[in-house]
């Protein structure tokens, strides 16, 4: 019976294995295999039935169930029997050779299983395989791939059978006629000879160790002979190929003198095949095989065959191998070997026929060539010893080669040399010099774009190799010590190895290095034996120089410094401990930064610092003189270089200073004189800083150079004392007096002060004023900067005070005439910035301006900066983009200069009048029409107060006479339209209050609390927000109001009507606002004009579109209504719908004081309270069809509520009228949804909306909820609007179909945030309970039963009531409120939990009634009760539940499988409630447990997470009351809702347990299962035979017996059948797990 079964299934998936899907064919395949794994003889057997019954099943499905098979008979081979083993190879013979024809899939399935049972019973696979394979006929063709594959995974059992088998194929090779069978000979006779040779590897492993290579000899040669002479020429390029790979292996099995013999045949037949074939590597392959089994047996014929050989590979090689062909990679390898071969027999003949190569014009050639050599290099080194020198010398002009493929290959032979001593011949040196080179490349400033050739190198690319390969040299051949050092150090000085520096250095650090722990640190460079080594003073410059780059070049500053701290010793032995100290420190400052973080004038400082030390350290003249010689000497070499070659200047300079040879220093400023490339500015300025460095210590013989210089003819554009200045040209002339100029700049700035003043005037000055008249814009700028740092010089000197500088006017009418010179409509060059700068050093010296020459230069310097066009102007005006961060970085020094001039000229006349007098020029710019003026010059103002506050000292109490004029001057600038100028503006007012504070006597450093005030506003004017700068407009007036003094008053006032013209409109609008506030301080002005203003004030509204027009209007309504509070409510109210914008803005007025506000808000809640909500339309009445239109009084008085309650000023009214605001305004809610406006204002509502923005919407329901949001947040309830608005509560409420669930949000939102309101409003409603209205008790009902959620309404005393009035609801007519009352009832779980117990019995009733309302055609209110009762029961007596338990049990299970999503959460979640309560009806409730437990699990896979989630509770919830305690913990673990669960594992586990505790429930649970098979959800139907198979996984076999397999089985193999894929996918995986219970 158990067979029967086994093979049932076996039968069932078989049947399957015609389902299209590809994972059912899998999941099939593998259930076949878990069949297997319990009884493999059985599946075997009933597999091999199978398919001999079934004898028409298309191959593609008898193709699963051999793979089946093979992977049964792999796991099992230990296991099977012989009888078995004989059944499966029979079959799968039979199944091989059934067609005739190659049937590839299903024939390689067949051969397949026989080479896995081939493992352990060959003889039996061979004896049965033999039978298919008789001399004469030709064989099937996958009986010959299974002999191959057999020789392949059982090599000690099938090479004993080869003999034989070769024997009777041999004279089968001429009967095949198709190329396949060719294919299948040549793969088995391929196989066949690799596994010979690993059976004759291993013979010491091998069962007969007898076997030889003889015993295979004939047979292999003789079907050589076939393939070589007849298949090998055949058009069939797959057969030739098959052929070629097969020889390979086969040639180390012929007889010697055979192969010997065949060889002049066999490799041009070879090598020609590369011709007909584009993928070469098995061909390469065969070949290198050849030549190797040619070579073991000392072959001579392949002398013959060299020349041809090298010929057809050398190409192989040259032809570039694609990476991304695999292929090509491997037959580039193969060929590298066949070189090797050849190489290590004819070492002269190739190299005969390599070396040429390299002096070949195609470039793939000589890569090639390149490549092959340093293969051969590397793996014939014994061969190859003795041609060295050879191979060297022929390598000379490939290191000339400029093509980067070809660098990169010398690179790579280069590395290869170094390794097997080729450098250390004669000639590796130029090895190493072009390695060098690569090194030295430049960086390809600009990636080209991908070329053609994708092989295509860049510099970079050689670049980044060589240096890689100088470093391993360095570092790790120790052969190439001694090559290297100290050789690689005549690289370091040349320029054009400049970029090789860094890799350079840290090769020769790390050589020295070694050097000195072999203990040769004081010869560490030898110049007797290296005389093209430099100096230790060439490299100690070069060195130095470099390192004020120090990130250029991969970070060559630090490599360069560590190199040249190696190095101290050969430098001079005296700065051992100088330099061990201060260099590792330049080094960590160079770590510690980064290119963009480092300061570069810091870092210059240190390096000549640095320098200073050395030279003082090592304190020898002769050899600073030799050490500036050869730094001078360098210079030429920087040219291309100009920011090392300005730090060379600098570090000359130095030197010179501590040159104590005067004449040496003379004539090496002659020479920098005469050899100064004056057109570069960087030569200039670093000639001219050498000068000023030089200064410090030679001032005399600095200026006289200069002297000399001047009074050459060289400055007269005419033949002069220096031949080299011949033939100059004017602009060239004009650059020599540039660099003089400077020159006299710089001396000034560096030399001694107290030597260089007396200087100043009678040798310096005297040449530069030769200078002056000039056009040429550098020479201006030389003369700029020279007289700044001369003036600098004077004003640092510390007997300054004294110095009377008598050419001081003219130089600064000099300067305002450069200014002047500059164009006023763009900002090009720096001369302005410069010249200012220079201004604000001569004004503060000896003697004053006058104050004609101070007016001009103020004056000019405004005009100059001021009125220069905006910066995006002029960005937009110039295209080159690239300019735009110079562009902006100039105006923004130029600014800075302008106010460090204004503050310098300030400083000299620090008084009211001078402050009076600066304003005076700036006065016209301040009040502007243009932005940009109007801004730079309130910058500029903003920085003059406060420099004038702060420098600002009063001896005697003064009056600051101007206070008033200067604060009208700023103050309405606080509402300019740019916020720059507005923030300026605060900080005028603030300095000037100050300052006015300073002169009453007060301390600078009293800090005034309403001044500083004013501070705290700038961040609200950084917005154009007018309702900001009005109220920091007032305040301003304010703090104006009470710091300014009586006498200013009237001159401020006066002041600041002036400033209602102001052309800035946001300023006339400040200047009112002020204005204002100065005459509300004053008391009520306005009164007297209140009666005039109200007749008009309407009209005026319309008229005038001002701020200021628009408050005083405000202010008149409110006075007027004080007065007459019924009329203008009566005259408002009478305004048409909807209200324009004055009518709003006047009702607005209304809400500025509260016991007014108060009185006209009763009045409109009994205009609202007073009429009807709506009328019902005639349509309604007719029955066509229900219209329902808003009353129009109401509506309006809704809509003036809303307008008074949105003023911040009605708070304290709207809390007094708290209850009654919010009862009215909910209720007006409920009865608007759904109504309409009248057709008139219908038509108002369009035409509003299509004119312009009304107010607000007019349709009468969001009118009541927009009025109702604003009364809450008036009313202090502004956490309930936003806890309703971000729970889209509001719009809820204007639905139809989901106002109680907004109405819910919002009682909630009261119960949080305002809960002391809610006895009022409980009050107010309970009335409502009975309206006729179904909307106001719906409206009522919701607020309560959401309101029952909360402990407030116990604390507040209002449960008992509020309980009573809801279940009396239960009665209601309407479905909803019945719905709504069951809510609220079971919230008092939530609530007020501890009130259960007490009205228990009364709430359960309730909630039973519920679930049997008869009137429920949609389960809404049983659903409802279901759920309040889920939350009552936590808290409900238990002998109130007991009685109804069961009932409530079997009422809700048929809900576990609705269609509605929240019936089954609701329902399951109630019945995990009531598991709590099981205890006293343990038995009864534990069945109706196992009724709902398949349910349960399997809507775990439910298409709803919230049923998931539901389910995951209940079973928690069970779980303790099944007695399981390994499920309990399952279910408490895994069910988490937060989790995520794996299914199938857990299901599995779960089976685990339900079978140890309950295995008698397997039938039952199986029988649940096979309901869902019907399932409506995939997941579900699929979950269900899953279940069954985890089941049936761990039954015990006692418990077996009590399943129908016949009935299961028949229902899965109908399940079979479901179209969804998925669930074939788990009934196929059942199907193989049903072995357990058979």
């Amino acid at each position: 019976m158990t067979e029967s079964r086994i093979k049932r299934l076996a039968t069932t998936l078989m049947d399957a294995t015609t389902d299209k899907d590809p994972l059912v064919q899998e999941q099939i395949y593998n259930a076949l295999c878990y069949l297997g794994e319990s009884e493999p003889e059985e599946i075997l057997n009933s597999c091999d039935e199978y398919l001999r019954q079934h004898d028409k099943l298309a191959y593609p499905h008898r193709v699963i169930i051999l793979k089946a098979m093979e992977t049964v008979v792999k796991n099992s081979i230990a296991l099977l029997d012989k009888s078995t083993a004989k059944v499966v190879i029979f079959l799968a013979s039979n199944e091989m050779t059934k067609s005739k024809e190659v049937i590839r899939d299903w024939q390689q399935a067949a051969s397949n299983v026989l080479v896995a049972v081939g493992q352990r019973f060959i003889n039996k696979v061979m004896e049965e395989v033999l039978t298919k394979f008789q001399p004469g006929i030709l064989p099937h063709y996958f009986v010959m791939q299974t002999f191959a594959n057999l020789s392949v995974s059982n090599v000690f059992g099938m090479v004993p059978f080869l003999n034989s088998i070769l024997g009777t194929m041999l004279p089968m090779l001429g009967m095949a006629k198709q190329d396949h069978m060719k294919s299948v000979f040549c793969y088995a006779l391929q196989h066949f000879s690799e596994s010979i040779q690993e059976y004759l590897a291993n013979l010491d492993k091998a069962p007969d160790p007898t076997v030889r290579k003889d015993t295979f000899s004939n047979e292999i040669f003789s079907a050589y002979e076939v393939l070589f002479n007849s298949w090998l020429q055949h058009r069939e390029a797959k057969l030739r190929l098959a052929v070629v790979e097969a020889m390979g292996p086969m040639s180390y099995l012929m007889p010697s003198e055979k192969l010997e013999e065949q060889l002049p045949k066999l490799i041009p037949g070879i090598l020609a095949l590369y011709k007909k074939h584009t993928e070469a590597f098995y061909i390469s392959k065969s070949l290198c095989q050849i030549l190797e089994a040619s070579v073991n047996i000392g072959s001579r014929s392949l002398d013959v065959q060299l020349d041809s050989l090298l010929g057809t590979l050398h190409p192989q090689i040259c032809a570039p191998a694609d990476p991304s062909v695999p292929l090509t990679v491997k037959n580039h390898t193969e060929v590298l070997r066949c070189f090797t071969v050849l190489a290590c027999s004819f070492p002269d003949r190739v190299l005969a026929f390599l070396l040429p190569k390299l002096e070949s014009s195609n470039e793939r050639t000589r890569v090639g060539t390149l490549l092959i050599m340093r293969q051969i290099i590397n793996s014939a080194p014994s061969q190859m010893e003795i041609k060295k020198p050879f191979i060297i010398s022929s390598m000379k002009l490939t290191l000339q080669d400029s093509n980067n493929k070809v660098k990169r290959a010398v690179v790579q032979v280069i590395s290869a040399m170094a390794h097997h001593g080729y450098l250390e011949q004669p000639g590796g040196e130029a090895m190493m010099e072009f390695l060098v080179r690569q090194c030295a490349l430049p960086s390809d400033a600009q990636p080209k774009k991908q070329p053609l050739d994708a092989d295509d190198l860049t510099s970079d690319s050689v670049q980044s190799i060589s240096v890689n390969t100088l470093f391993l040299l360095s570092t790790t051949v120790d052969r190439m010590n001694k090559v290297l050092w100290p050789y690689l150090l005549e690289f370091v000085t040349p320029i054009q190895f400049t970029n090789a520096l860094t890799p350079l250095c840290k090769s020769l650090m790390y050589l020295a290095m070694k050097k000195q722990e072999e203990g040769e640190n004081a010869s560490l460079i030898c110049y007797d034996l290296n005389a093209n080594l430099p100096s230790p003073y060439a490299l100690m410059t070069r060195l130095l120089v470099v390192s004020s780059q120090p990130y250029v070049g991969d970070c060559r500053g630090a490599a360069a410094l560590r190199l040249l701290n190696v190095l101290h010793y050969s430098v001079h032995p005296a700065l051992d401990q100088l330099w061990s100290k201060k260099v590792p420190l330049l080094v960590e400052h160079i770590e510690e930064n980064t290119e963009n973080s480092l300061c570069q004038k810091e870092w210059e400082e240190k390096l000549l610092l640095f320098l200073q030390e050395t030279l003082s350290a090592v304190s020898d003249n002769a050899w600073i003189c030799h050490f500036v010689t050869e730094m001078c000497g360098q210079l030429n070499s920087y040219n291309g270089f100009p920011l090392e070659k300005n730090f060379l200047y600098k570090c000359i300079g130095t030197t010179l200073g501590a040159c104590t040879s005067k004449d040496l220093v003379q004539k090496q400023l002659q020479e920098l004189l005469e050899t100064a490339r004056y057109h570069e500015k960087a030569e200039r300025e670093g000639l001219a800083s050498c000068f000023g460095i030089c200064a410090i210590n030679h001032l005399e013989e600095t200026l006289a150079k200069l002297e000399d210089f001047v009074r050459s003819d060289v400055l007269k554009k005419s033949v002069g004392l220096f031949s080299m200045f011949k033939d100059r040209s004017d602009n060239e002339v004009e650059k020599i007096k540039s660099t003089l100029i400077l020159c006299y700049g710089y001396v000034a700035a560096y030399a001694p002060k107290e030597l260089v003043l007396s200087r100043i005037e009678a040798d310096i000055l005297k040449n530069i004023f030769q200078c002056f008249n000039t056009k040429d814009l550098t020479l201006k700028l030389c003369l700029i900067r020279s007289i700044c740092m001369i003036s600098q010089a004077i004003f640092n000197s510390v007997k300054h005070g004294d110095f009377i500088f008598s050419r001081k006017a003219e130089l600064v009418a000099q300067m305002v005439e450069f200014i002047k010179a500059e164009p006023l409509e763009a900002m090009r060059t720096p001369v302005r910035q410069r010249a200012m700068i220079t201004c604000t050093y001569l004004v503060v010296l000896e003697p004053h301006l006058s104050d004609p020459d101070r007016t001009e230069l103020i004056d000019t310097c405004l005009a100059s900066v001021l009125a220069l066009p905006p910066l995006e102007v002029v960005k937009e005006r110039d295209e080159n983009g690239d300019d735009d961060l110079h562009k902006e970085m100039l105006y923004g020094d130029t600014i800075s200069a302008l106010k460090d001039l204004l503050k310098s000229l300030l400083r000299r006349n620090l008084t009211p009048h001078g402050l009076q007098d600066m304003f005076a020029h700036l006065g016209s710019w301040i009040k502007s029409n243009k932005e940009h003026e109007r801004q730079r010059a309130v910058e500029v103002s903003a920085a003059l107060l406060d420099f004038y506050l702060t420098k600002l000292k009063v001896s005697t109490v003064i009056p600051f006479y101007n206070l008033g004029v200067l604060i009208a001057l700023f103050s309405p600038r606080c509402s300019d339209s740019l916020a720059s100028v507005r923030q300026h503006a605060v900080d005028c007012v603030y300095c000037l209050l100050y300052i006015q504070l300073c002169y009453e006597g007060f301390a600078r450093d009293h800090r005034d609390e309403m001044v500083e005030g004013l501070k705290a506003l700038k961040k609200g004017l950084e917005e154009p927000d007018f309702t900001i700068l009005f109220h920091a407009c007032n305040n301003i007036a304010t703090v104006i109001g009470k710091r300014v003094p009586p006498d200013q008053l009237m001159s401020l006032l006066l002041a600041m009507f002036e400033g209602l013209a102001d052309p800035d409109k946001n300023c006339s609008r400040a200047a009112t606002v002020m204005i204002n506030s100065l005459l509300k301080e004053r008391g009520g002005v306005l009164q007297e004009k209140v009666p005039d203003i109200m007749s008009i004030i309407h009209s005026k509204l319309q008229e005038v579109d001002e701020e200021h027009v628009r408050k005083a209007a405000q202010q008149t309504v409110y006075i007027l209504a004080s007065q007459h509070k019924s009329m203008v409510v009566s005259s408002l109210l009478g305004s048409s719908l909807p209200f324009d914008s004055h009518t709003c803005t006047m009702w607005r007025s209304l809400a500025t004081e509260p016991t007014l506000t108060s009185q006209i808000l009763e009045q409109l809640l009994d205009k609202v309270n007073g009429d009807i909500p709506y009328k019902e339309s005639k349509c309604f009445l007719l029955g066509s069809g229900s219209e329902r239109i808003a009353t129009p009084l109401p509506l309006a008085a809704t809509c003036a509520l809303y307008e008074i309650m949105s003023a911040p000023e009605s708070g304290a009214a709207v809390l007094g009228l708290y209850p009654p605001l919010f009862v009215t305004l909910l209720l007006r809610v409920s009865c608007t949804v759904g109504v309409q406006l009248p057709k008139n204002l219908q038509s108002k509502e369009t035409r509003s909306s299509s004119h312009g923005p009304a107010p607000r919407s007019l349709h009468p329901c969001s009118c009541a909820v927009e009025t109702l949001k604003v009364m809450l947040a008036r009313g202090g309830s502004q956490e309930v609007a936003r806890a309703v608005g971000s729970a889209r509560g509001w719009e809820l409420m204007a639905s139809p179909k989901r106002h109680h669930d907004g109405i819910a949000v919002l009682a909630g939102a009261m119960a949080r945030h305002a809960g002391p309101r809610l006895p009022l409003i409980v009050k107010n409603l309970i009335p409502t309970l009975s309206s006729v209205l179904d909307s106001q008790r719906i409206t009522t009902t919701a607020f309560f039963a959401e309101l029952l959620s909360s402990n407030v309404v116990n604390d507040l005393m209002l449960l008992e009531t509020m309980m009573d009035n809801t279940t009396a609801r239960q009665k209601d007519t309407c479905m909803l409120v019945r719905k709504l009352a069951l809510r609220g009832l079971g919230n008092i779980a939530s609530g007020s939990p501890e009130k259960v117990r007490k009205h228990g019995a009364k709430l359960l009733a309730s909630m039973v009634n519920g679930m049997d309302d008869k009137d429920d055609p949609h389960n809404l209110v049983a659903l409802e009760a279901m759920s309040s009762l889920s939350k009552l029961l936590d808290h409900v007596e238990e002998r109130d539940i007991q009685s109804m338990l069961l009932h409530i049990a079997i009422r809700i299970r048929p809900f576990f499988d609705s269609e509605q999503s929240d019936l089954r959460q609701s329902s399951i979640v109630l019945f995990g409630n009531l598991t709590k309560f099981s205890e006293g009806n343990c038995e009864v409730f534990f069945e109706q447990i196992l009724n709902g437990l398949v349910t349960l699990l399997l809507h775990l896979q439910d298409p709803k997470p919230e049923v998931v989630n539901a389910c995951k509770f209940a079973l928690r919830m069970c779980g303790p009351n099944m007695g399981c305690e390994g499920l309990c913990d399952m279910f408490l673990n895994h069910l988490r809702e937060d989790r995520s669960l794996h299914y199938g594992e857990f299901m599995n586990n779960v089976c685990k347990h339900l079978m140890q505790s309950y295995p008698e429930m397997l039938n039952r649970l199986i029988l649940t299962n096979l309901f869902y098979f019907k399932s409506n959800w995939v997941d579900i139907r699929a979950a269900a035979p899953m279940f069954i198979g985890f089941l049936v996984l761990h039954v015990d076999e006692d418990h077996c017996q009590q399943v129908d397999l016949d009935h299961l089985i028949s229902a899965l193999n109908l399940l079979l059948k479901d179209p969804v894929p998925a669930v074939r996918v788990k009934v196929a995986e059942t199907l193989g797990r049903l072995v357990r219970i058979l």
